[in-house]
């Protein structure tokens, strides 16, 4: 299988489930906002020309989300996802989304606004409500925790997805200090050699 990724975007998700299922696959690397990726031909790999994207054979995957979903029900073996019948398994699909659901939409803007546009563009009251609505996330997560090591009862795709999340938020500077569940889920998941090789900008 092979693996579109820019280093440090969400792309990092899915090398990470693949080194937490010891998969084989294969690297596409590209830059973030190269040309290569506005072109014609990559948009047929991906229509809005990002990543991640999956080829598996004739079958092509985009959206994180997606991508994980879709290796956890063909490769995953019962790995990562429990099963229907668990009483963890709707806890799993509603931590599995609150990434892109809850997390994701802030982390956006505070990229946007603090990494991608110049000085000059940027608006502080966009960065600020951004900030004030990430923390707000967090504290959700961080109350979640407080008696587990992970969002579902063992390490699954559900902190693949909202754990990466959380790193990046930290990150980008949003406040975990008094978030002392958040905190300790975070360091638990930059031990894990598997992400330790996917997203090694951040550990």
């Amino acid at each position: 299988m092979k693996i579109f990724h820019v280093p440090n975007t969400r792309s990092v998700r899915i090398i990470w489930l693949f080194e937490e299922l010891q998969l084989p696959y294969e690297l596409e690397v590209l830059k973030f906002g190269s040309p290569e990726m506005r072109s014609a031909e990559y948009r047929k790999v991906h229509p809005m020309g990002r990543v991640p994207v999956l080829i598996d054979g004739e079958i092509k995957v985009f959206e994180s989300g997606a991508i994980v979903q879709y290796v956890l029900a063909k490769y995953g073996a019962g790995e990562l996802s429990p099963e229907t019948s668990s009483k963890n398994f709707a806890t799993y699909l509603q931590w599995f989304h609150y990434a892109e659901g809850m997390i994701m939409p802030p982390v956006n803007t505070l990229v946007v606004e603090t990494r991608i546009l110049s000085q000059e563009r940027r608006n502080q009251v966009n960065v600020d409500r951004a900030m004030k609505l990430l923390t707000n996330m967090l504290v959700a997560v961080d109350d979640h925790l407080h008696d587990k090591e992970y969002l579902a009862g063992e390490f699954s795709g559900a902190d693949i997805m909202t754990g990466h999340a959380c790193i990046v938020s930290s990150h980008l500077g949003a406040e975990i200090s008094d978030k002392p569940n958040l905190m300790s889920y975070i360091e638990r998941l930059k031990s894990r050699p598997a992400l330790q090789k996917a997203f090694p900008e951040i550990i």
